[in-house]
């Protein structure tokens, strides 16, 4: 009776692409030896490090020119390495030099990049500073066409707008389609830095990949400075063993937590290892790192379990004993919400045990709280599937901005921060700040323009597609023309929160901007995490791929 029951249930089952890493991050690498070769090449950085700072706190007469040289360590991926030094010149100079482009002895690929680097550094300069390179009819000079790099500085430079900057809203339309035309007409070097900057705006990549493409370009600059671009290379490999390393912890969360039996669900775990990735590289949050890859992965698995297995019945129960949040709940459970619910459990544990030690166990509750809204809202989503109904866009995005799961992720990223996260981070993230509305919109949005026409092959709920052109009478043409100006307000949203002062250590803020970052890599085209082919290469250069030195 029971499997004859069980055969009539109908579980709108999706059909997942496998995963494409298994043979190249085996959950049971040689950690000794990844070990050894970390250690090897941090003793081979340390003197080039001493040597690259001796640089960086060495007087310079010009201080455009320290924050040029700023900017490089920042896109070769060492900043890390020096963030107090860096903190202390920039502040030095935003207040001390006021007026350092009232002249225009300062050409446009310097003021872009000086501009663009206090914006990163939360310090909002002017963006009168561009005033001086438009002409009487108040456009930007045609002449500024000639100078590729300028263009593309300013090109990233206008990605750091926030609301009411109407001459970098042109100064982005102006650079687009000339750096396009100039594509084709520039020297490979700049061709592929062109392609590259069209692709993946600076302030919408994941830092670690930002850093290694921009070696790549850096190796062929005329301009280079042989001990930092060795440096920028070693400490690149140095820091990719470390990943390898956790990678294969992972892998091995994943056999040893059962969630290979889980067949419905996509294996996604290199791809959930680089979302954590992109929320931080740095070595000194491993720990968070391994926390938050573990509860992104099993966050996918909730996600494909309410979206595409469990009945409206075994999700409520699996809900009530994760609220219950201990072991005897997973024993009224089915065999497969029994694997989940026990190894979401075996991870608070251990986040409770490693914050315990840190005199931190108040930031425990305050994951748990946004894994039971979490599913709570997935519930939700099963309910209008179920009823087939079709909510108004509004209604729609009440919901579904909360099943884009970055309440939770940027939660549990909070605890891998230590001790700068004081509980009174977690009140303010658990307000909604508009920093994290602006986050959730950009995750909903992006994730839904790329996955709703494969969504739609099965049984689910509707999209945002749908609700906004069904409820608006648009085409899908006019539609997604709609998102791209939501989308690009929600990105100055974020861009606006992150400049000083703020509501939040700036250090945390960034956990924020770099899950949309995360977000950009994933679906700027496809949905990347689906079918993992459309960011293999990406993986492949960030994980696998050591750079020549």
């Amino acid at each position: 009776m029971q499997c004859k029951e069980e055969c009539q249930v109908f579980r709108p089952i999706a059909t997942f692409s496998q995963n494409i890493w298994r043979y190249q991050f085996p959950p049971f690498s040689s950690a000794d030896e990844l070990s050894q070769v970390f250690d090897s090449l941090t003793k081979e950085t340390a003197p080039l490090k001493e040597k690259v700072k001796d640089i960086l706190m060495g007087s310079t007469p010009d201080p455009v020119e320290k924050v040029k040289f700023i900017d490089t360590l920042l896109r070769l991926g060492v900043s890390y390495h020096f963030e107090d030094d860096i903190e202390n010149q920039l502040e030095t100079i935003f207040t001390s030099h006021h007026n350092l482009f009232s002249g225009n002895h300062h050409d446009l690929n310097s003021t872009s990049i000086v501009f663009r680097v206090f914006r990163q550094y939360g310090f909002k300069m002017s963006c009168d500073v561009f005033n001086k390179f438009k002409d009487t009819d108040g456009k930007f000079k045609e002449t500024l066409i000639d100078d590729v790099r300028g263009m593309l500085s300013l090109y990233e430079a206008a990605y750091l707008r926030v609301h009411g900057e109407d001459i970098l809203e042109e100064a982005l339309a102006f650079t687009t389609v000339h750096l396009k035309s100039m594509e084709n007409k520039s020297n490979p070097h700049l061709a592929k830095q062109i392609a590259n900057a069209l692709d993946q705006p600076l302030n919408k990549c994941p830092p670690r990949l930002a850093a290694r493409t921009y070696i790549s370009f850096y190796e062929e600059e005329d301009f280079r400075i042989e001990t930092l671009l060795k440096f920028a290379k070693l400490d690149f490999n140095r820091v990719q063993v470390l990943h390898k390393q956790e990678i294969s912890q992972i892998a091995r969360f994943w056999e040893d937590s059962k969630l290979s039996e889980l067949s419905y669900a996509r294996e996604r775990y290199v791809e959930t290892y680089t979302w954590g990735n992109s929320v931080f590289y740095e070595p000194r949050y491993a720990q968070g790192r391994i926390f938050l890859t573990k509860m992104i992965l099993l966050v996918s698995i909730l996600d494909d379990t309410f979206d595409a297995y469990g009945t409206p019945q075994e999700l409520q129960r699996l809900i009530d004993a994760l609220k219950r949040c201990e072991i005897s709940a997973i024993d009224e459970l089915e065999d497969y919400t029994k694997v989940i619910c026990k190894a979401v459990l075996v991870l608070f544990d251990e986040i409770a045990e490693e914050v315990r030690k840190e005199g931190r166990s108040y930031s425990v509750p305050y994951a748990k709280d946004a894994l039971i809204r979490l599913v709570n809202n997935y519930q939700a989503e099963v309910k209008w599937s179920h009823d087939g109904y079709v909510p108004a866009f509004e209604e729609y995005m009440s919901i579904a901005t909360k099943t884009s799961t970055y309440d939770t992720f940027i939660t549990t990223s909070f605890i891998g921060m230590g001790k700068m996260a004081a509980i009174e981070a977690f009140i303010w993230l658990r307000k909604e700040p508009k920093s994290m509305k602006a986050l959730n919109v950009i995750g909903r949005l992006m994730n839904d323009i790329v996955s709703h026409k494969f969504e739609r092959l099965r049984h689910h709920c509707p999209s945002s597609v749908e609700c906004y052109m069904n409820q608006h009478g648009l085409s899908k043409k006019l539609t997604l023309k709609d998102f791209e100006k939501i989308l690009e307000d929600a990105w100055k949203d974020l861009n606006e929160e992150c400049m000083r002062p703020t509501d939040c250590p700036r250090d945390l803020l960034l956990r924020i901007l770099n899950i949309a970052r995360a977000t950009y890599l994933f679906y700027k085209h496809e949905d990347g995490y689906t079918k993992p082919e459309y960011v293999k290469d990406d993986v492949r250069a960030l994980f696998l791929d050591p750079i020549p030195v």
